[in-house]
């Protein structure tokens, strides 16, 4: 996955900006917490990125930091949240307004959101805030914010593949930690390797 985008402002438009690097022009979109901070045209600017690849679709979205991709991750992953109402959350909600109305159920704030009604606030409510009760055990379990490097990504990403698979969090937490050199694996192997520990747990 690109992690990241670091080059020119060229362009901005109404969903997204344009980054020259090393000469090639990346179209990417983005919420507006990027283009409300944006530096002045020819400036350097960098987004953490993530390639959105599904249908024959493929786009590149952008974020001002580490944290608000990741949730945009995590949001895709609910059942009728698709990439644009993805964006459209993030753009009316910053990270720690959506973190706290999840954990708080306030509806009322999450249909702010254009496009996004009770329903479909309920919704997201209770399959958000699992998800979101994890990251905060992964943090005591993994570290804190200074150790949110690579093999913190993974493991946090790992996590929520066996808890999308039916595990719990206990269960995915310690599964992984089980697996000796965890730090060195990639997402894919270490699915694997946790996977074998729950299966074999002795």
């Amino acid at each position: 996955m690109i992690s990241f985008i670091r080059g020119e402002l060229t362009n901005v438009e109404a969903n997204g900006i344009v980054i020259d690097h090393q000469g090639l022009g990346f179209f990417v979109m983005t919420p507006t917490t990027v283009l409300e901070h944006l530096p002045p045209l020819q400036s350097q600017v960098q987004v953490y990125t993530y390639l959105y690849i599904k249908e024959g679709v493929m786009d590149l979205y952008g974020f001002a930091t580490r944290q608000e991709r990741n949730l945009f991750q995590t949001l895709i992953g609910i059942n009728g949240i698709g990439p644009k109402a993805a964006i459209a959350i993030l753009s009316t909600l910053s990270v720690e307004q959506l973190q706290y109305a999840v954990l708080s159920d306030d509806v009322k704030t999450i249909t702010k959101t254009p496009g996004i009604g009770t329903k479909g606030a309920q919704r997201l409510i209770i399959e958000l805030k699992d998800k979101l009760q994890l990251e905060e055990e992964l943090e005591a379990t993994f570290g804190g914010e200074e150790s949110k490097d690579s093999s913190h990504l993974t493991k946090n990403n790992v996590a929520m593949a066996l808890v999308s698979l039916g595990y719990s969090n206990a269960e995915a937490l310690r599964a992984i930690s089980k697996v000796k050199n965890a730090d060195e694996l990639i997402e894919e192997t270490l699915l694997k390797e946790a996977l074998k520990k729950i299966m074999t747990p002795l």
